[in-house]
């Protein structure tokens, strides 16, 4: 195997945040000694999601195993995840925040399924993923990340099953989506008309609708951003942590990177 230098496009102040969390979680189980002082741990981990690396390849960078990557990564993205917030608390403080405006939206996470794993395979996308729902602020800020369903899941079955439509409605904060949750019983859920020969005014509608739902629906882009989520290579059921956990570490490197 050949060795190069590389890079890792993120801020030492998210490298920090990450070595904190593993710090304080060693201390807590009482783990004395590691081939992988916490910094090196989490840069690590950061190369693995950021760069999509395997774990042999960033294994062999850090001259460990590849089961010691996988152990280091497996670990760090449960800590991540863990600081996600709820449905709940995260629709409370964007109400507590003064946001006025939501945006939901769904994403396939696309996975390396072969074709008899028929429940992961989207038709719309044409591939095999995880279904996963994303609310974003109007500026494309990444507010909430649910767990990840099958890639066959419409998004209107997974935003009931989340029950995001019932918490919104609770939040009573607007929230623009796109023509796949008409049919949403949240009265504040608005979707764009659909059909053909629209009248002008339904237009106009439309093009004010996406004009505002444009800058949140970025929330998407910035996840995929991370190059592991381009097309994952482990387990489907993994995709909510993953998922969580990249949200964490995009809104600290957006906020204090």
């Amino acid at each position: 195997m050949l060795f190069y230098r590389a890079a890792v496009d993120l801020s030492r102040s998210t490298l920090n945040y990450v070595a904190g969390l593993i710090r304080r979680r060693r201390k807590q189980i009482g783990s004395t000694w590691r081939l992988l002082n916490p910094g090196q741990q989490a840069l690590l981990v950061l190369a693995h999601l950021r760069k999509g690396e395997t774990f042999a390849e960033v294994g062999a960078g850090f001259e460990v195993s590849t089961s010691t990557a996988w152990r280091y990564v497996e670990e760090t993205v449960a800590l991540l995840s863990a600081r996600s917030p709820k449905l709940t608390a995260a629709l409370a403080k964007a109400k507590k925040d003064g946001l006025h405006l939501l945006v939901l939206d769904g994403t396939l996470i696309t996975t390396d399924r072969v074709k008899a794993d028929r429940p992961y395979y989207s038709a719309k996308h044409r591939c095999h993923g995880m279904n996963v729902q994303v609310i974003a602020g109007p500026d494309g800020t990444i507010l909430w990340t649910s767990g990840a369903m099958p890639g066959s899941t419409h998004d209107l079955t997974a935003a009931r099953i989340w029950g995001i439509l019932r918490e919104l409605d609770k939040a009573g904060i607007i929230t623009l989506a796109d023509k796949g949750y008409q049919g949403a019983e949240a009265q504040v859920v608005i979707t764009p008309y659909k059909g053909k020969n629209k009248i002008a005014s339904q237009k106009q509608a439309n093009r004010s609708h996406a004009k505002l739902r444009g800058p949140g629906e970025r929330a998407n882009a910035q996840l995929k951003s991370w190059r592991l989520l381009r097309k994952l290579r482990c387990s489907p059921s993994k995709a909510g942590h993953l998922v969580k956990a990249i949200a964490v570490l995009q809104n600290y490197e957006v906020t204090r990177g």
